[in-house]
């Protein structure tokens, strides 16, 4: 559109146009995704008939009394008024404190009834903690001068929450924070990559009555464990939770719990945190919930320990023979563009968006549902939409105010198979070994016309004579983001933070794609005439695959400094690991790309002593260094 007749006199004041909306209208009018028409035709109808005229906001709860406005400010996470009316009920009490402790508290009360009873969902939850939080602080200069404390407000219970040391990922920590600030735990929260002796100085310091400990990778895991040992030694007696996406009841069952001898409770999402720090803290209850919880452990560790008798496992020896079957003698593999590397900085995150899974970022925010379809859920339906036009408006910031930064780097090497290796050339003349990337192997007994699959196994072997070749990435949309979550921090918005972190996220995932997308049809090239649409890529219908370090086809966290090396990851896309080996930024993702069309995603799985040990050797490091890191995959 180059010029557009309007009635200046009917103009709608434009932050104040439906978010879903506007979002819609942009993308047509700036021309930003290909589907922008259908889109807005899709929500066309809903506002059928409006002519342009602007929706009156409700505002007959503002002829309630203060203490009903504050409650429904907090239920339907409304800012707008909150200082206002704050200051309003202030007036009404002796101290700012009785604010807090009643009106306020009153109000989180009902925010925890009704999430609880499924009558309110996380979205909701989160935007009602930004209004008290705003309200808190609003009062704590008043609560200084009456020269009362904060820490001196009457809760359920002290709860100190950490990421612990090595791990970057703290959105699901700040979720569970959050619920339980909504329903009146003070939470001392330490933030991320939190090293075990600064957790129990912290717990001593504070006199907290539960630790919480969150971590995303793998590694997280023995971390964990290690902090529980250390409890036990320094002789703590206060309950552990235990958080995150790559923990489980029966790893703490029968890897954390038996190294404290007090409660330690898996804490499944934000929605049951709840229900467990109020059992734990509960002088009736607690009893019989660390009983209960105590003897499902003691029966998860003895059928794991049956279990690992009764697994029918074989020698790598014979898994090796029955690896993946490839013609590789009627098979040609593709070269590459390019060899050696190549970095994309400041991507355009325009040529993102369009590839987001949205489905994840629900998830996120524990609605249930595939996207799109969950938009029109009964249950989750109008919060799913909500949280969406929110999160569409958000990327129209991220990208028009630059918050963030995506950059890229891409690799390619000359290689072949040794065996269950990978071994990288430095050039085509395959004389000089550069790297040697080392891979794991299914270990269970297959049934008739199944493999015991291995990365390698989708690389021509050097004994074949042909020329293959292995690639490698790491992609981040994570630069930028610690500024404007301190912003949000600074005005004690949660929920915008959260948003953001999941919104980046889901960016750096639909930056590993769109690159893989661009690996095979152009820079490795292999499938040119490629077109797939969206749905098909998350399907995974595309040739070839980019398996990731520390995920199931290849558990093994510490081949990423080999990978790093490679690509010179920190230089070229700002890209740092942790030791261990969490990517900074955390919206970052880095892998492996194989060219040939039968490579599969798979999991490795349980393996056996005999293939640690062998692994061990290949990577010239010692045993109990493999068991330490991919202690989940040992039997």
């Amino acid at each position: 559109m180059d010029m557009g007749i309007v009635n200046a006199g009917l103009i709608t004041v434009y932050s104040e146009i439906d978010a879903e909306l506007r979002v819609r209208v942009e993308d047509v009018i700036l021309n930003r995704r290909n589907d922008a028409t259908d889109r807005l035709l899709e929500i066309a109808e809903r506002f059928r008939g409006e002519k342009g005229v602007q929706i009156v906001e409700d505002l007959s709860w503002r002829e309630k009394p203060v203490t009903e406005r504050l409650s429904h400010a907090l239920v339907k996470g409304i800012t707008g008024y909150i200082e206002q009316d704050t200051e309003e009920a202030r007036q009404q009490f002796d101290q700012a404190l009785e604010v807090i402790e009643g009106p306020l508290m009153d109000g989180m009360n009902v925010v925890g009834d009704l999430f609880g009873s499924g009558q309110m969902f996380l979205p909701q939850v989160v935007k009602s903690a930004r209004v008290m939080k705003q309200s808190v602080a609003y009062l704590l200069p008043f609560i200084e001068a009456e020269k009362a404390k904060s820490g001196d407000i009457s809760t359920k219970g002290k709860i100190l929450m950490a990421t612990v040391k090595g791990d970057v990922h703290d959105i699901g920590k700040n979720i569970v924070g959050v619920v339980l600030q909504c329903n009146n735990y003070e939470i001392v929260d330490l933030g991320v990559m939190v090293p075990y002796d600064k957790i129990l100085k912290t717990a001593i310091e504070e006199k907290v009555d539960i630790i919480g400990l969150s971590g995303l990778i793998t590694p997280s895991l023995e971390e964990m464990a290690q902090v529980a040992s250390e409890m036990q030694r320094e002789n703590f007696d206060i309950p552990m939770m235990i958080g995150g996406a790559t923990t489980s009841k029966i790893h703490t069952a029968v890897k954390i719990a038996p190294n404290y001898n007090h409660p330690v409770i898996h804490v499944l999402d934000a929605s049951r945190a709840v229900g467990v720090a109020s059992n734990l803290l509960s002088k009736t209850l607690k009893d019989d919930y660390v009983a209960k919880v105590a003897n499902e452990y003691q029966d998860m560790r003895d059928r794991h320990a049956r279990g690992k008798k009764k697994r029918d496992r074989i020698t790598i020896g014979d898994c090796r023979d029955n690896r993946f079957p490839i013609d590789w003698a009627n098979y040609t593999p593709p070269k590459p563009s390019f060899l050696g590397v190549k970095s994309f900085r400041d991507y355009d995150l325009g040529r993102l968006v369009n590839m987001i899974d949205w489905t994840p970022f629900f998830r996120t925010w524990e609605l249930a549902g595939n996207y799109p379809k969950i938009l029109q859920d009964k249950v989750v339906g109008e919060i799913a939409s909500n949280l969406f036009a929110e999160a569409e408006a958000m990327l129209t910031s991220i990208q028009d105010e630059k918050w963030l930064t995506a950059q890229a780097v891409i690799g390619f090497w000359p290689a072949n198979a040794v065996g269950d290796d990978v071994v990288l050339y430095s050039d085509d003349s395959r004389t000089d070994i550069i790297e040697t990337v080392p891979f794991l192997r299914q270990q269970i007994r297959k049934r008739q016309g199944s493999y015991n699959m291995c990365l390698a196994d989708f690389v021509a072997p050097e004994s074949s004579g042909k020329a293959d070749y292995f690639g490698g990435f790491a992609v981040t949309a994570g630069i930028g983001i610690d500024e404007k979550i301190q912003q949000f921090q600074a005005k004690f918005d949660d929920y915008s933070s959260i948003l953001l972190k999941s919104l980046a996220d889901r960016l750096a995932e639909a930056f590993a794609e769109h690159m893989h997308q661009l690996v095979r049809t152009e820079y490795w090239g292999y499938a040119p005439d490629e077109t797939l649409t969206n749905e098909e890529i998350i399907r995974e219908r595309y040739d070839g695959i980019r398996p990731a370090p520390g995920y199931p086809a290849c558990p093994d966290h510490t081949t990423k400094p080999t990978l790093f090396t490679l690509l010179d990851a920190t230089k070229n896309a700002d890209i740092v690991l942790t030791d261990s080996m969490a990517m900074m930024p955390a919206s970052s993702v880095s892998g492996y790309y194989l060219s040939h069309p039968k490579a599969q995603y798979f999991g490795i799985g349980k393996i056996g002593e005999d293939q640690v040990a062998d692994y061990a050797r290949r990577r010239n490091v010692d045993i109990n260094h493999v068991k330490r890191w991919i202690a989940s995959n040992i039997i």
